[in-house]
């Protein structure tokens, strides 16, 4: 069974653009999108609305910067600080480029730190490069799956 992507995004038009990339690139995973960053960790950890969701981990999670309730520093600060989901990899989605903002990603330990293309086209190309990375290049560790793309 193929793990999920976990997609935590708030604003609309960047969530459909993303979504819109991802299927252009053919991965045969499931998407499921988090508003917030509150939803996104009810979901990693199967409470509240998850509560029965089927147990294990996305296979990744694509993560803005700018959230509300919890910012995704906040939460990628609370996937490394989960022994149980400390290995789980983690890409910063986002629009901002300040320093601080990189700086604090990596210190955290995200996996990559990905500016959001402010022209369709290379938003587009960026999506879709970002899926076959973690379709066909990266080697997750033993015990995670890898993301996949349909035939």
């Amino acid at each position: 069974m193929l793990k999920p992507i976990l997609l935590v995004e708030d604003n609309p038009k960047d969530l459909e653009l993303t979504m819109i990339a991802l299927e252009r690139s053919q991965l045969a995973n499931e998407v499921v999108v988090a508003y917030d960053g509150a939803q996104a960790l009810d979901y990693l950890y199967r409470r509240g609305e998850y509560a029965d969701r089927p147990e294990g981990k996305p296979a990744v999670v694509l993560l803005d910067l700018k959230l509300p309730k919890l910012d995704g520093l906040e939460v990628l600060s609370e996937i490394r600080k989960s022994e149980e989901l400390q290995g789980l990899p983690v890409v910063m989605l986002t629009t901002s480029q300040e320093e601080q903002d990189v700086l604090r990603s990596y210190h955290l330990r995200v996996n990559a730190y990905v500016v959001k293309p402010v022209h369709f086209h290379d938003f587009m190309k960026a999506i879709a490069d970002l899926g076959i990375f973690w379709a066909l290049v990266n080697e997750p560790p033993p015990g995670h799956a890898k993301v996949l793309r349909r035939s």
